[in-house]
């Protein structure tokens, strides 16, 4: 098999092609002077089974633009099998008509992926479930529960006095899965948003006084729903919060967000290549997926269960 980087998350493919003992494939992806997207792979790939790992996080459009030039390159170029592995699958908060004469973004860049050549889809994380259901391909979305737990207990002296808190209703699945791994209680903030990229916490479901709670969620963007929720905790009482995100899209002033917030911690995969300012924050640490997406690959190129990971 071949593993080819994009340009959105170098030190992530080759953190992976660590994993897999791996070379990166040879190839020219480069940009012409009116920003057009120019791909040479500079190797033969012919009856290969090739897997592109490219997270379409900011600059979303460029990135996509750029796994999908990729991939047809990779398909004129006559190989085997296609992989979008995609550790950041941008536009997945557009996974349903939210109003009159509203696009289904997510369901566009399924398409697009499938129409540009892709033959399966390996993802972490995707912001709903039923994206799976949007591609008519193969597509794995990978779990980071494994990961945040083996993360929790090297950090945490004292597993069996946490909280898992939900920081929403539509959470509470991938909080009730940790808490499940840690046998921890588990809360739910419940909130109610007064208009787009504006949330405001309303109660608590569950004592969290004296607890330690860790809030778990799948994307900080703007951090205000981290912060505010972090900050409900610790006025009902929580001793302290730490949140585990899989996704630090960490837009606009969110670094600076969480620094002043009541958070103790913010983890994150590296599934998003860590901005300066990310990087600088003493309050955000990554972890890296490298070991997960590393080994799922291998699995898919052995024709191997890739839900075993997660037993």
């Amino acid at each position: 098999m071949k593993l080819l980087a994009g340009n959105s998350n170098r030190s992530l493919s080759q953190a992976i092609a660590q994993v897999l003992d791996l070379p990166l494939t040879k190839a020219n992806i480069r940009r012409f002077q009116d920003n057009e997207v120019f791909v040479v792979i500079e190797e033969n790939v012919r009856g290969e089974d090739v897997f592109v790992v490219q997270s379409t996080s900011f600059p979303a459009n460029d990135n996509l633009m750029e796994l999908l030039i990729c991939i047809d390159a990779l398909a004129r170029a006559s190989a085997r099998r296609i992989t979008a592995v995609m550790p950041y699958y941008g536009y997945a908060r557009q996974d349903r008509k939210v109003g009159g004469r509203t696009p289904i973004s997510a369901k566009l860049v399924a398409n697009l992926i499938t129409r540009a050549g892709a033959d399966r889809v390996l993802t972490m994380d995707m912001h709903s479930g039923q994206i799976q259901g949007f591609f008519d391909i193969p597509t794995d979305n990978l779990l980071p529960t494994p990961l945040m737990d083996a993360d929790v207990r090297r950090h945490e002296r004292k597993v069996d006095e946490l909280m898992i808190v939900s920081p929403d209703v539509g959470g509470v699945s991938r909080a009730r899965s940790l808490a499940e791994r840690l046998n921890a209680d588990l809360a739910i903030v419940d909130k109610r948003r007064a208009e787009p990229g504006v949330s405001q916490v309303m109660n608590i479901i569950g004592d969290v006084k004296g607890r330690r709670c860790i809030l778990f969620d799948d994307i900080v963007d703007s951090a205000g729903t981290l912060c505010n929720a972090a900050q409900a905790l610790v006025d009902e009482g929580a001793a302290s919060v730490s949140a585990y995100v899989t996704h630090g899209v960490l837009s606009g002033g969110a670094v600076e967000r969480v620094a002043g917030s009541a958070l103790t911690e913010l983890v994150i995969t590296d599934s998003i290549e860590a901005t300066d300012a990310v990087a600088a924050c003493s309050k955000i640490r990554q972890v890296t997926c490298a070991n997960l997406i590393g080994e799922a690959i291998r699995r898919i190129a052995n024709e191997e269960s890739v839900s075993k990971l997660f037993d």
